[in-house]
């Protein structure tokens, strides 16, 4: 995260927390048994003969692309070591057992047939300068050129001053601005910059009053609901988006401004019915309320170009489609501009959340190994994923990705079950078309990854605001069963409707 950012302070200690808790001698006993059943399942399944899995033509790079996805996997969920070291061993594992550059070892006395089709590890490398890995990198520099020129400050008082000083309507402002944010910047970011605002407010209120659970409340949740707006609002998001776009397989080439355009007012609706969910459960005390932001927008020629670049940028990304420019290309327009006026240093480069790019590029390589060595295609052939009901296809991988969001990373999630439901959705396109098609099924994915907020837990977000002793942890499984709920409704019947329209 970046040290310069509103609220570093916050991100550091959740951080150091779950370092903390995770190396503690208490978990080392659990630790060590939540390492050795992923390690042990994946040498079961390396080992096993290929005819053990049922499927047939089942190579033996293949079989080892199974235990390794197995291996992250359990891994991901069990989460023994950060999300991300898991991404970069299954990364490693795939250039050394399964690529045209791996060991000999592993491919000594065995037939090329037998061996089967070896994963370029061109491809695998290809995975950590993705165009979607660039699109965040943009992201990521905006945020950090917000922050040091004070930009971030100055909107966020600008925003918030139409909402008045009504308690209710504060809230509500709150809500907004949070969800605004989170759609340019990341979610963790946005959470801590908006609690560093909302602190001296929440010391003002009654000490026995409900509305400070709705302020805080309302971080999270606007944080990982307004990520869903943009294609860089969260990683889930950029995921499916890849394989939505990609070239060799669906090429539907939704753009940045035509993801915006049905997930905007999406945000919207489910950000106003979270609005109304948390006056009726947390209702203020006091009536109104004070709002006092400090920092100042800097008026200097590097901060000028700063804010001309941002706003040329996310025009081209909103119009992507009109002028041509692809939205990972315009994605490097604020790199270029500010290294060149020296707004960015090489330590602010050193700042970019980099953990967060090598957890979607490991996602990426699973991707990858999963169609190049031909394991999709086999998986395609021995599930009859074409004779199951279009409806359950979609309601069931909705369910099942908000269910595991809310325990391991969004990211993990998404990185988890969008390979394979893009396998699955390519098997039964003619099935789905009458309820969207392989649209609604990958972007449910990215809504379910971003409502799973029932625990402190489940995201840096609400680790964040729960961290604030206003939020117990029963107010905030209450809301985000509820959100949840709502926002898969309206989420999926968002996108039939528009997928049967032929607008997806």
């Amino acid at each position: 995260m970046f040290k310069i950012f509103q609220g570093f302070h916050l991100v550091e200690a959740y951080h150091e927390l779950k370092k903390s808790r995770r190396l503690s001698k208490d978990r080392l006993p659990s630790r060590t048994v939540k390492l050795i059943i992923p390690i042990l399942l994946a040498l079961v399944l390396w080992c096993l003969p290929t005819e053990a899995f049922g499927i047939e033509g089942l190579t033996v790079i293949e079989q080892r692309v199974i235990a390794i996805f197995a291996l992250a996997t359990l891994m991901w969920i069990l989460e023994p070591i950060p999300a991300w070291t898991t991404s970069t061993i299954a990364v490693v594992l795939l250039l050394f057992t399964c690529s045209n550059s791996s060991l000999w070892l592993f491919s000594d006395g065995i037939s090329a047939e037998e061996l089967g089709k070896p994963i370029k590890y061109v491809s695998i490398l290809h995975c950590y300068a993705d165009p979607i890995i660039m699109l965040f990198i943009g992201g990521f520099i905006l945020a950090i050129a917000a922050t040091k020129t004070g930009l971030d400050s100055m909107l966020a008082r600008v925003m918030l001053k139409p909402f008045g000083t009504q308690s209710r309507f504060v809230l509500l402002g709150f809500l907004v601005v949070t969800a605004i944010f989170s759609m340019f910047l990341s979610n963790t970011a946005t959470a801590a910059m908006m609690l560093t605002f909302l602190t001296p407010v929440l010391r003002s209120l009654p000490a026995d009053g409900k509305g400070k659970t709705a302020l805080a409340l309302a971080i999270p949740v606007a944080a990982n609901i307004g990520g869903m707006g943009t294609p860089i609002g969260t990683p889930p998001n950029a995921i499916a988006l890849k394989y939505l776009n990609d070239p060799d397989g669906l090429n539907l080439g939704i753009g940045f401004g035509e993801w915006m355009a049905f997930m905007i007012p999406f945000t919207l609706l489910v950000m106003f019915l979270a609005w109304l969910l948390l006056l009726k459960l947390f209702p203020f005390k006091q009536k109104t309320i004070q709002l006092d932001i400090q920092g100042e927008a800097k008026k200097d020629w590097r901060s000028i170009v700063v804010y001309i670049t941002f706003a040329i940028t996310v025009f081209l990304w909103v119009t992507d489609k009109f002028t041509g420019v692809n939205s990972n290309v315009v994605a490097m327009l604020p790199v270029g501009v500010f290294c060149a006026i020296g707004v960015i240093t090489k330590r602010d480069l050193e700042e970019i959340s980099w953990s967060v790019l090598w957890m979607v590029a490991g996602g990426f390589a699973l991707g990858v190994a999963l169609n190049e060595t031909g394991l999709a295609s086999h998986m395609i052939e021995s599930i009859p994923f074409d004779t199951w009901p279009p409806m359950l296809m979609i309601v069931g991988s909705g369910l099942i990705c908000y269910a595991m969001a809310n325990f391991i990373s969004h990211t993990a999630t998404a990185a988890l079950l969008v390979p394979i439901l893009a396998v699955a959705g390519m098997s039964m396109q003619e099935n789905l078309a009458s309820i969207g098609g392989v649209s609604t099924l990958l972007i449910g994915v990215a809504i379910g990854s971003s409502l799973g907020m029932i625990l402190p837990i489940s995201t840096p977000p609400n680790a964040l605001a729960h961290a604030t002793g206003m939020i117990e942890q029963k107010d905030m499984a209450k809301v985000g069963i509820i959100m949840g709920a709502i926002g898969l409704l309206i989420g999926y019947s968002m996108l039939i409707v528009l997928g049967s329209m032929g607008l997806l």
